[in-house]
């Protein structure tokens, strides 16, 4: 009974379909016709024009998105536990060329307007300081909390009043729509750019990259080839991610390990360090209550010395939710 990640879960069949049926001639790199058919799909899921472009992998996605607004001299204002922080080897400096992440703290690794005046509003306007140029956003949060359309609002208004631009990496956007059971437009509010996340839902190795001012588009191509993300047979990446966008298979998907992450939820009472809202589950257990929920054979990381980290998946069985659920309620 696996709880280890959701990017340990199968490939949806959907999935595996849509890749069979994309095996055939056409134009190579994104000159094929699922390739082109990604800026209106997107555009009309989003309700307003965008640019979307596949990506094999979320931290190259994160990071081409936030080259276009940050400068080698500048910097992201983030979270400290901010996935392109704690997670991403380095990758922001090697893609912005230096750029600098400066980390702010915030409850569920959520950010507010206040968290970010806590670490920008020391900054001095001169050349001596490197300058925030952008900020990112985490949607669901790597504690698996949500911003609400209301919090999104307020970022962009704090953002546009400093001139930043806003990025929200959205690994597991799919399932803060299915929490805050809106419109993926709401969602995603005011942020510039998008790193959409598909292979934590059910994708094999595509993810998106959506550009809410369409002309980015161009500057990310080059940098798409420059750091060897572009594939040459991208019409297998646009099928997958086709595929989970087709009846909202994406919507569906996440729907079911919510649902599998709040039975669970039910049953932990005090034990939860943050609110479920999406899929993780972050629970305090001591070592002898680790050792026998793996001896009942519940797969899951540890997260420190005093607790457990699970994640449900697309394809987490009712049956497993429960069982985890019984066991934890009976400790």
């Amino acid at each position: 009974m696996r709880f280890l990640s959701d990017n340990a879960a199968p490939v949806h069949p959907d999935v595996l379909a849509a890749l069979a049926k994309a095996d055939e001639h056409d134009l190579p790199y994104d000159g094929d016709r699922w390739s082109a058919a990604l800026d209106e799909r997107f555009s009309d899921l989003f309700e307003r024009d965008c640019a979307a472009l596949w990506i094999a992998t979320g931290t190259a996605a994160n990071c081409l998105a936030l080259g276009t607004m940050v400068q080698p001299h500048g910097a992201v204002v983030c979270h400290e536990e901010a996935h392109i922080e704690m997670d991403e080897g380095g990758a922001p400096g090697f893609f912005l060329h230096g750029a600098k992440l400066i980390l702010a703290q915030g409850e569920g690794a959520l950010l507010t307007p206040a968290d970010l005046d806590a670490v920008t509003q020391r900054i001095r306007d001169d050349v001596h300081q490197v300058q925030p140029h952008a900020i990112s956003i985490t949607q669901a949060s790597e504690y698996g909390r949500v911003y609400t359309p209301a919090m999104l609002a307020e970022l962009g208004d704090y953002a546009n009043a400093r001139g930043l631009s806003l990025h929200m990496d959205g690994a597991r956007f799919a399932n803060a729509v299915a929490y805050l059971a809106c419109s993926p437009a709401d969602a995603v509010g005011p942020c510039d750019t998008l790193a959409f996340g598909f292979i934590k839902n059910g994708g094999m190795s595509a993810e998106a990259v959506i550009l809410f001012d369409p002309k980015r588009a161009a500057e990310v191509k080059y940098r798409r080839k420059r750091a060897g993300h572009l594939q040459c047979k991208g019409r297998y990446q646009a099928a997958q991610i086709l595929a989970m966008l087709e009846g909202d298979l994406w919507l569906t998907n996440a729907r079911q390990s919510n649902a599998a992450a709040a039975e669970i939820a039910a049953a932990c009472g005090e034990r939860l360090m943050h609110a479920v809202e999406a899929n993780e589950l972050f629970v305090r257990l001591n070592a002898a209550e680790r050792e026998a929920l793996r001896a009942q054979g519940f797969e899951f990381y540890d997260w420190g010395d005093e607790a457990a980290r699970f994640v449900t998946a697309w394809d987490t069985k009712q049956e497993d939710a429960s069982n985890l659920a019984k066991a934890i309620a009976g400790l």
